[in-house]
């Protein structure tokens, strides 16, 4: 790799972690390594995998991550090892365009806004001279377009091998090539789709393949438990009752009052948000039977599923179409059944947890087993396979207790290697005296303020990261008023005021910007240089207690002898921390200051516990040294 790389650097770590990954593949046994900033680790895996040799999925959390392995990574490496390795990149069904669904909309010209009637024929063209048919390749339709979901396929809705579209689908295709690849880049969705056998038609992936590597390997357990649970929202059901009266009144205009029963499903979709209360949040499902109108809602809904199960069933021989619709209405109404029952799902011998998550403008029904450590660790046993586990943060110190705890991987080999940059002469830890308790009402407030001369030593060139969009948005005002006080001129961007991927652009272009963010910019983002040279975080991110999933699992581990604050909150908070700091120090040549806002940090006994995990900066609490800081750039 260094003849054939302009500017590779030799690194330690990378070479132990490559080493210990070898070793992995070599006894097909898990590897758990955790590899900081800056280890090189896509190499670092990839190195020894092409050079083993046998079919190679590799799975990552986000789409700039799959994006650089498929575009950059691997090619690079392929060139350099010189192997004939063949690569596929294979995406959720929802980014390919669908013949079937995109010739249905066009026929019944059942289109959201007047926007979408000007996209559609851009799709249309795009479908039939496209060879991948991937909606990433189509820029003159917006990723947001409410006309996507009309033009492509889901589970749900895919008419599979009955489709008249078959041999053209550029889902099949896709899948084709995949089968037949050395090496398939993935997301952490898809694989887990595979796994469960959510989806048949991937089933055939995961067979075949040597080794297994799960890269930003922290998202595992949730994502885990997302798939390993069920789930029932009123977009899916939504969706349902769109499909279900428009088949009824173009393919079905014979059958009486058959659209009046799915045109009915939709009133009563919405009735259930309206009987969930006004305050969106995570719900237990004993707390939501508290509430007759809930129950009631839920119980009319129930009954207006099996209703247009019933109608459409009797008539799904008609066409393909029409029995996907009852097939999905069936499958809806015993999703339903099984949430108000309480019944068990997948696992019976794992307690479930049923809880509903009321969002603004929706809801989810869901169904989650307590843990999957054991179903994920039958999983990995049962392979005979590697299994690569990777991110730059899955310990807290050097102990994977936690993470492998999660996930049923106590006997896996684990690693961790230290990021090669000089964190204690390229940053700096600054936490600042005299602010008040996180749960003080004052406390967003007082962030703002002491992170003013810092932000005016740096220049701006900031993130401003919060816990929850409530604090974001009063820090937003509380800035917004002290820049007008002081004569401030920084940039401010905000989430929520344009996409992610926009506001990093306009973040990176500025020079000089200041970026808040939610959960959304604590990882996965990658500014490097001097566009970014300040991290503010307001509190450690502790998980709210009030979350069902939650709490269930501190009581089991209370009840079990264990101690739920040290076992789980605060190991789960020290990662999550780990994340947002890793913001700040991308390369060798960058420095910055990380500013975390929480007193606890210092005051509280396990405080300790939590800035030692994070990168070995040198610590201050005032802030003349933040300035001096600043002042030596």
């Amino acid at each position: 790799m260094s003849r054939r790389l302009p500017g590779f650097r030799f690194r330690a770590q990378q070479l132990e972690m490559a080493q210990a990954v070898a070793q992995a593949i070599a006894a097909r046994r898990p590897l758990v390594a955790e590899a900081g900033t800056g280890t090189g680790k896509t190499f670092a895996y990839l190195v020894p995998a092409l050079l083993y040799g046998g079919k190679v999925i590799v799975s990552t959390g986000t789409k700039t991550l799959q994006d650089q392995l498929f575009e950059r990574d691997l090619p690079t490496i392929r060139e350099a090892l010189a192997v004939p390795i063949t690569v596929a990149l294979l995406k959720g069904r929802a980014n390919y365009v669908c013949h079937h669904h995109l010739e249905r909309t066009a026929r019944e010209e059942r289109l959201p806004s007047r926007a979408d009637a000007r996209y559609l024929p851009k799709i249309v063209a795009f479908a039939r001279a496209s060879e991948r048919g991937d909606r990433a390749e189509l820029g003159d339709v917006p990723d947001n377009a409410s006309i996507w979901p009309l033009v492509t396929s889901t589970r749900d809705n895919c008419l599979g091998s009955n489709c008249a579209f078959h041999r053209e689908c550029f889902v099949m295709k896709a899948r084709k090539d995949a089968l037949d690849a050395d090496v398939v880049v993935v997301n952490h969705h898809l694989f887990f789709a595979d796994i469960t056998l959510r989806d048949e038609g991937l089933a055939e992936l995961l067979p075949a393949c040597n080794t297994v590597i799960l890269d930003e390997a922290h998202q595992l357990p949730d994502t885990a438990t997302l798939f390993f649970g069920e789930q029932t929202s009123a977009a899916q059901l939504g969706e349902l009752a769109r499909d279900a009266e428009a088949i009824a009144r173009t393919q079905l205009k014979d059958v009486p009052d058959l659209a009046d029963t799915g045109a009915e499903l939709g009133p009563l979709v919405k009735k259930v948000r309206l009987a969930a209360g006004d305050a969106p949040g995570k719900f237990s499902q004993q707390m939501m039977a508290a509430r007759k109108e809930f129950t009631d809602a839920l119980e009319a809904l129930a009954a207006g599923l099996d209703r247009l199960a019933t109608e459409m069933r009797l008539v799904a021989e008609r066409s393909e179409d029409v029995g996907v619709i009852a097939r999905r209405a069936e499958e809806a109404a015993d999703a339903v059944a099984r949430w108000q029952g309480g019944l068990t799902g997948g696992d019976s011998a794992q307690p479930w947890i049923r809880w509903v998550d009321v969002s603004t403008q929706g809801w989810q029904l869901h169904a989650s087993p307590l843990s999957v450590a054991d179903v994920f660790r039958r999983q990995v046993e049962a392979t005979g396979r590697a299994w690569i586990f990777t991110s730059a943060t899955l310990a807290v110190g050097r102990d994977f207790a936690h993470y492998t705890s999660q996930l049923g991987l106590a006997d896996a080999a684990t690693g961790c290697w230290d990021s090669p940059f000089d964190y204690s002469t390229q940053g700096l830890l600054y936490v600042p005296r005299g602010l008040p308790a996180p749960n003080s009402v004052d406390h967003t407030h007082a962030v703002v303020d002491a992170a003013l001369p810092v932000l005016q030593a740096s220049g701006g060139r900031a993130f401003l990261l919060f816990t929850t969009l409530r604090a974001l948005n009063v820090a937003r005002e509380r800035l917004a008023i002290a820049f007008e006080r002081e004569g401030l001129a920084f940039p401010v961007l905000v989430q929520g005021d344009g996409s992610k991927t926009e506001l990093l652009l306009r973040f990176r272009a500025l020079g000089n910007a200041i970026l808040l963010g939610s959960a959304s910019f604590w990882e996965g983002v990658d500014v490097p240089g001097d566009a970014l040279s300040v991290v503010v975080i307001d509190k450690l991110p502790f998980a709210p207690p009030d979350d069902p999933l939650l709490a269930a699992r501190l009581a089991k581990l209370t009840s079990d002898g264990g101690n739920a604050f040290m076992d789980w909150q605060l190991p789960q908070a020290a990662i999550s921390l780990k994340q947002g700091a890793g913001r700040l120090i991308r390369t060798e040549t960058d420095r910055g200051v990380l500013m975390l806002c929480d007193p606890r940090l210092i005051d509280k006994p396990y405080g300790r516990r939590i800035w030692q995990s994070l990168p070995k900066m040198k610590r201050t609490r005032e802030l003349v040294d933040v300035v001096a800081f600043f002042a030596r750039s």
